[in-house]
């Protein structure tokens, strides 16, 4: 056996964090993305039996999010090809208050395989790596959302309590909401980056048509514009508005905050205005 880790999903987030992780404690690292060789497409399996060749425990992020059609059947298919490979531990990235989310942890649990699931929501990190960096920089960000609070959370957390789920033991058949220490608003969330940046940066609440119609104009694919109806309208109803100390039972610290996030992230200059 190899003892390899596989990364689905290592160029992503949380992926590119765990690899990170796994390779500074000499653990053997496999990456696995549409751009690697050979390659590991979402949409096309015939190259995911030679991803998990020889792997023992895999981490799983699936693109772009759980909630969009296929993905219940894909993380069925791969967590059985999975076992007939002899892969040992399967972790998941899964989405916190998604139903479409809880179908795909079924579906893996019914492959009969070694798993942890790790359910999170908005990551820190969506307002300096992801699709909210423009409006930051840009001194307005646009949303279509309003007073509802969210138990946003850091995704080095996220990725430190995979690393746990994939080389300690302990965590088998385990599976932990990780949130933030605080609920916070959008609104809030701007707040303080405008603070820790000393730029007047605004949020703006539209409605999520009107939001929508913003997207088809800059000619954002028709399915990444449905993922976001569902993330906006769905999602954020309020069913999110609660923390869990699942961080802290796995890592024996709380997880980080907001402002320390945003303040060191704001000292990279990650958030300056656009020219």
């Amino acid at each position: 056996m190899s003892n390899e880790i596989l990364i689905l999903g290592g160029s992503g987030k949380t992926g590119r964090r765990v690899a990170e992780r796994l390779a500074a404690k000499g653990k053997n690292v496999r990456l696995a993305s549409r751009s690697t060789v050979p390659a590991f497409d979402w949409t096309d399996s015939s190259g995911w039996a030679v991803a998990l060749e020889g792997v023992d425990a895999a981490y799983v992020s699936y693109q772009p999010d759980l909630a969009v059609p296929g993905a219940v059947e894909a993380i069925g298919t791969l967590s059985r090809l999975a076992v007939e490979k002899g892969v040992k531990h399967l972790v998941l990235l899964s989405g916190r208050g998604e139903d479409e989310a809880l179908a795909a942890e079924e579906a893996l649990k019914q492959s009969g395989i070694g798993y942890t699931i790790i359910r999170a929501s908005w990551f820190f990190q969506n307002f300096s790596e992801a699709f909210l960096l423009d409006g930051i920089q840009s001194g307005e960000l646009v949303l279509p959302v309003g007073n509802v609070k969210e138990p946003f959370i850091d995704a080095d957390d996220i990725a430190d309590v995979a690393v746990a789920a994939l080389t300690e033991p302990g965590h088998a058949g385990k599976t932990y909401a990780v949130t933030g220490s605080q609920l916070m608003t959008f609104g809030e969330a701007v707040a303080e980056i405008a603070r820790q940046t000393g730029r007047d940066i605004r949020f703006t609440t539209v409605e999520i048509g009107d939001y929508a119609a913003m997207l088809e104009q800059a000619q954002i694919p028709a399915d990444y514009i449905w993922l976001v109806r569902y993330l906006f309208t769905t999602v954020l109803d309020g069913r999110n508005e609660s923390v869990t100390d699942d961080v802290l039972q796995v890592l024996g610290r709380p997880p980080r905050g907001f402002a320390d996030f945003a303040r060191e992230a704001a000292a990279t200059g990650v958030w300056e205005g656009l020219k």
